[in-house]
């Protein structure tokens, strides 16, 4: 069971409200060259319905091969309150979560890292730094479509 968990594409769950910075974060991801789906939410709630499912326990979505983009200033919640509930988590804890957020505030930097973020990356984000994010996260390869060497 586990190896086939490993050939699901991971879905990459993009929470972001600003509907110009969804589509450039979008664009830059698939400039990368990363084909993976997305599954975008423009507010918290809505974000943390999917990722913890309906009865809120996470369990939905266990095993399941997710990466997180998360906007750290939501309409509804902070992204820092997501964060926390996703590492704190059993079934999600060890979804990998990159912060995209306009604060590089070093205090609030260092408090997501505290808190169990894998990536922080001040926007506007380029692709450089996303496909580089990636890669430090050892997701590289399961997320890049890599031709075939001929």
């Amino acid at each position: 069971m586990n190896s086939r968990m490993s050939e699901l594409p991971v879905e990459i769950v993009m929470v972001e409200d600003d509907e110009g910075h969804a589509r450039l974060i979008e664009k830059n991801i698939r400039r990368a060259g990363v084909n993976n789906p997305i599954t975008p939410f423009t507010n918290g709630t809505e974000a943390v319905r999917y990722l913890f499912g309906a009865d809120n326990s996470g369990l939905a979505n266990k095993g399941k091969p997710l990466l997180v983009l998360l906007d750290l200033n939501l309409p509804d919640m902070t992204g820092v309150d997501i964060l926390k509930r996703i590492k704190t988590n059993d079934h999600l804890k060890r979804v990998p979560v990159v912060v995209l957020t306009t604060t590089d505030d070093a205090v609030e930097i260092q408090r997501c890292y505290d808190l169990g973020c894998n990536v922080y990356i001040t926007k506007p984000v380029n692709y450089e730094n996303f496909a580089n994010a990636i890669r430090q996260l050892g997701l590289f390869f399961s997320v890049m479509q890599v031709p075939a060497p001929e």
